[in-house]
């Protein structure tokens, strides 16, 4: 794991963004001389293999568990994946249609699922959640045309693929192997139990390929209850990998096509919706305390 000086002063400049202006696509300078962060996870190795052998065995109990398993281990392993620590990136998902843009640079707690948004074009805006409270700051009600609650997870779910499937409450299915893009696939799909996060009757069904272990696509569909407060959820996409970078051992994809899902069509793929690059990828062991809480003056949206 690797941990530069440019990469604390980041975390530090992002804590402190909320007084800083940026140009669009730009993370604010740094100055390396700034005091060093406060604290430390303080997360021990030991608490990491216990979790790591907890999800093995759970794995390797079901034939798609195994199927999963060896996707984390083609990915760079589970072990790395937690033990590399606050996992950051540019994420920029542009919708073909031009509506629903979500442009920002964020810090994901892989360990509890707790995140920290910056706008892109102005990273004196903010959005997070904490584990309990989801919070904004915005300067009007122009500054996120999106839900800043429902998004602050999400873009995990397509950059912390497969990794994010470990967890308790996740139900795992085999499906036939078929092909996809010239290739063979293992197809696996995960449900969750009731209850478990923000929209519990979303599924993922995971193409990974047999050749390499690697996530090369995947399906969704997005049921979550402010969207659908009658119940229901959109109609399936289609997520394909976009090229692949490999950082502190873990292999992550660098950008993402999204298309209707069209079981009729060739591949499965329908029109082409979305295209998501991701960059400026890093992970480190330290932020700043308090670095997911809400800060002073934000709106707290869960109420």
């Amino acid at each position: 794991m690797k941990t530069t000086s440019t990469l604390l002063g980041l975390f530090l400049v992002l804590s402190f963004v909320a007084c800083k202006e940026a140009p669009k696509k730009e993370i604010p300078s740094v100055n390396t001389e700034t005091e060093t962060v406060a604290s430390e996870y303080n997360i021990p190795n030991s608490w990491i293999e216990k979790r790591v052998e907890k999800a093995h065995i759970k794995l390797d109990s079901t034939e798609a568990g195994k199927v999963l398993w060896s996707a984390m281990e083609a990915h760079g392993g589970l072990e790395q994946w937690f033990a590399n620590g606050y996992f950051s990136f540019h994420f920029n998902y542009e919708p073909l249609s031009g509506k629903g843009v979500r442009d920002s640079y964020q810090t994901i707690d892989t360990w509890s699922n707790k995140a920290r948004h910056h706008s892109m074009t102005d990273p004196s805006n903010s959005y997070g959640w904490d584990g309990e409270e989801a919070w904004v700051v915005a300067k009007d009600s122009t500054s996120f045309t999106y839900d800043t609650q429902f998004w602050a997870l999400t873009p995990l779910y397509f950059s912390g693929q497969p990794f994010v499937l470990d967890g308790q409450g996740v139900n795992l299915e085999l499906l036939p192997e078929q092909e996809f893009n010239g290739e063979m696939q293992n197809v696996i799909k995960a449900t969750y139990d009731a209850g478990v996060g923000s929209a519990p009757d979303d599924y993922y069904i995971l193409y990974i390929n047999a050749k390499t272990n690697l996530v090369d696509a995947f399906k969704y569909i997005v049921s979550y209850p402010e969207y659908f407060p009658n119940g229901g959820h959109a109609p399936e996409k289609l997520t394909v990998t976009q090229g692949r970078t490999t950082v502190d051992g873990i292999v992550l994809a660098t950008g993402f096509k999204t298309y209707w899902s069209a079981p009729k069509e060739k591949d499965g793929m329908g029109e082409y919706i979305t295209k998501i690059t991701v960059d400026d990828i890093s992970f480190a062991p330290t932020v700043e305390d308090n670095f997911f809480s809400a800060p002073e003056g934000a709106e707290i949206l869960n109420k």
